[in-house]
C-alpha cells in the first residue's frame, strides 16, 4: 500500500460564497471525518489535488495528510470522494476518511478485462455493467484492480460477482449475485429494422390517437 503525502489547512466558515472565494483563491473546500472524531474543515491547495488525482485517481488513494494548525501531525486518510464542475473543470469540494490501517475499510476498485473472449470473435460483444466494485479489505490488502480473464467466455455468458475470487483477506460485498460483464450477441439487421418498424408503428398510433384541433 502507498501512502501518498498531501498538506491542507484548517479553514473556518461554510457558505456558497466562502467556497466560491477559496476557488478563486486556488484553493478546495474539503471535510475530513471518521475515526470517532467531530468533522473537521481544511483546505486544499487545488494544484497539489490536481497532481494527486491525476497520478493516482479520485477514490480510494490513501494519504499522509498533514494539516496545518491540527493538533495531529499526521493523519492517514482515504480520499472517498472528489466533486467536479465539469463545465468549468474546477473541483469544487473534497472528502477525506482518517482511518486505522489495521482495520478493514470499504474502498472503490476498478474493474480491468484480459485476453479475448471466444464469443466476441464469434461476432459477440462485451457489454461491462460495472467498471468499479466496491471491496472491503484493510489497506495494505487492496488490490490495484478487479482483474477479469474473459478469454473462455462465449456468447450469452456472463461473469457474476459469486464467480470472483479475490483471496480471504478481500471481500465484495453484496446482497444479490449481480452480473459484471456479460457477452452479448451481436445486433442484426434485421432486429435493427424490426426496431425501428416498431417505433414508426407506435408514432403513428400516437398522431392517430391524437384529437383534432377544433378551429
Amino acid at each position: 500500500m502507498e501512502l501518498i503525502d498531501l498538506k491542507a489547512e484548517t479553514r473556518q466558515g461554510t457558505g456558497k460564497s466562502l467556497a466560491r472565494a477559496m476557488r478563486n483563491n486556488n484553493t478546495v473546500p474539503a471535510v475530513l471525518y471518521g475515526a470517532g472524531n467531530d468533522p473537521l474543515k481544511v483546505a486544499i491547495n487545488t494544484l497539489d489535488l490536481t497532481k494527486l488525482v491525476r497520478k493516482h485517481g479520485s477514490t480510494g488513494v490513501f494519504i499522509n495528510l498533514k494539516v496545518a494548525g491540527d493538533s495531529k501531525e499526521i493523519r492517514t486518510v482515504l480520499l472517498k470522494e472528489v466533486q467536479m464542475d465539469t463545465f468549468n473543470l474546477r473541483y469544487l469540494h473534497a472528502d477525506f476518511q482518517e482511518i486505522d490501517i489495521n482495520k478493514t475499510v470499504v474502498v472503490s476498485v476498478p474493474v480491468t478485462v484480459v485476453g479475448e473472449s471466444a464469443g466476441v470473435k464469434e461476432g459477440g460483444l462485451l457489454q461491462i455493467i460495472r467498471r468499479e466494485l466496491e471491496v472491503l479489505c484493510r489497506p495494505v490488502n487492496m488490490p490495484e484492480a478487479v482483474t477479469i480473464d474473459i478469454s473462455a467466455l462465449e456468447i450469452g455468458d456472463a461473469v457474476h460477482v459469486e464467480d470472483l475470487d479475490l483471496g480471504e483477506d478481500v471481500e465484495i460485498p453484496h446482497e444479490v449475485n449481480f452480473t459484471i460483464l456479460t457477452i452479448v450477441p451481436p445486433t442484426t439487421a434485421t432486429d435493427e429494422e424490426t426496431i425501428e418498424e416498431e417505433e414508426e408503428g407506435a408514432v403513428e398510433e400516437d398522431a392517430a390517437a391524437e384529437p383534432t384541433a377544433e378551429a
